[in-house]
């Protein structure tokens, strides 16, 4: 079970809170890796590039869902 955060506002503590709720979780992905055969340096390393390709995915879904609404707003408007 995934601890949730404290309060629906943020918080000081709000990143501290997630980075603990999601400590079990890491640490059974990274066991499950070990015990598969991974070396702890390739898995950090795995997990570094995931995170940033997920950052890349996040910025590019944001470019296209604005290019979205503009094109939207410029058709409600009548300048297709």
């Amino acid at each position: 079970m995934i601890s949730p955060p404290r309060h629906a506002i943020p918080y000081p503590d709000r990143e501290v809170d997630c980075q603990e709720a999601m400590e079990p979780g890491f640490q059974a992905i990274v066991d499950c890796m070990l015990e598969a055969g991974w070396a702890r340096g390739e898995v950090m390393r795995a997990l570094r590039r995931l995170i940033a390709a997920d950052n890349m995915t996040q910025k590019e879904n944001a470019k296209v869902e604005a290019d979205l609404a503009i094109a939207r707003a410029m058709i409600r408007a009548g300048k297709s």
